[in-house]
């Protein structure tokens, strides 16, 4: 049975997730990846906005009784986590998260319940999150399981929230509401349950409106965040000259001229 569902206004695809029994399965990661390399492939497809099906959640991460069945089944065969079927699993997970923080495409996470575990680490690879109002939201609870995050949940939520938050969330496992999320840059904004994918469909509309200069600029915060700081200022200028050679420059600076600023219409070349 399919476990999400893709729909477009204009330029902007949203992706509902919907889950059962709220958790995440293989066929739910194969989908993803189903749905977003074609989305990311799609040239008239310029942002992406993900959201829950179920009300009150977004993602969980796999269930708890599947992985102790996973474990004792690898202990009754004498395997540990390198079983091939699992390692397959988590590296296409991988993909997918590393193609929503790579994609030109913005990407938004519009999230409208429980983003837990590997559902928080979904989250964490969008270029933005917005969050409904709540509590007990988001949180990576593997500690309490006797692990560690696996698909990058340590280190995307240090580079957004601070080394401190990070492992403060990751040591105890705990789960924060959405004020806190906020006041520690986990997301950009807070809105009522009725609201919030309105909101985030605005925001994808205003971005798959830019110029094709969004895609140099996610290019260039993407590539150089990892660099020495003069190796990370040559990217954006190698990045700067790309988006200087489109037709939306030329648009944007005729515009300004003759009629002032953010009067331009762009078409994304």
């Amino acid at each position: 049975m399919p476990q999400l569902s893709v729909r477009r206004e204009g330029s902007v695809a949203i992706v509902t997730i919907t889950l059962p029994d709220q958790f995440m399965t293989d066929d739910t990661v194969s989908e993803l990846n189903a749905v977003t390399e074609e989305l990311d492939r799609d040239e008239s497809c310029r942002a992406m906005v993900f959201t829950g099906g179920e009300e009150g959640v977004f993602i969980r991460h796999f269930s708890v009784k599947v992985l102790a069945e996973m474990s004792d089944n690898l202990r009754a065969r004498g395997k540990t986590f390198s079983d091939q079927k699992l390692l397959d699993r988590d590296r296409e997970l991988d993909v997918v998260f590393r193609r929503l923080a790579t994609t030109p495409k913005i990407t938004i996470a519009a999230i409208n319940g429980f983003a837990m575990g590997g559902g928080f680490e979904f989250c964490l690879s969008c270029d933005l999150r917005i969050v409904q109002d709540g509590e007990h939201t988001l949180g990576l609870p593997e500690a309490k399981l006797g692990i560690l995050p696996g698909g990058g949940g340590t280190q995307r939520l240090a580079r957004v929230a601070g080394v401190t938050m990070a492992k403060e969330m990751v040591y105890t496992g705990m789960h924060v509401d959405a004020e806190t999320a906020l006041a520690n840059r986990i997301v950009s904004s807070i809105h009522d349950p009725d609201t919030l994918l309105d909101e985030a469909l605005a925001k994808a509309a205003r971005y798959a409106a830019g110029p094709a200069a969004l895609r140099q600029a996610k290019e260039a915060i993407m590539e150089g965040l990892h660099l020495p700081l003069d190796e990370a200022i040559e990217v954006e200028a190698r990045k700067f000259g790309e988006a200087f050679e489109t037709e939306d420059c030329t648009t944007g600076v005729q515009s300004f001229l003759e009629n002032g600023p953010g009067k331009a219409t762009f078409t994304g070349r």
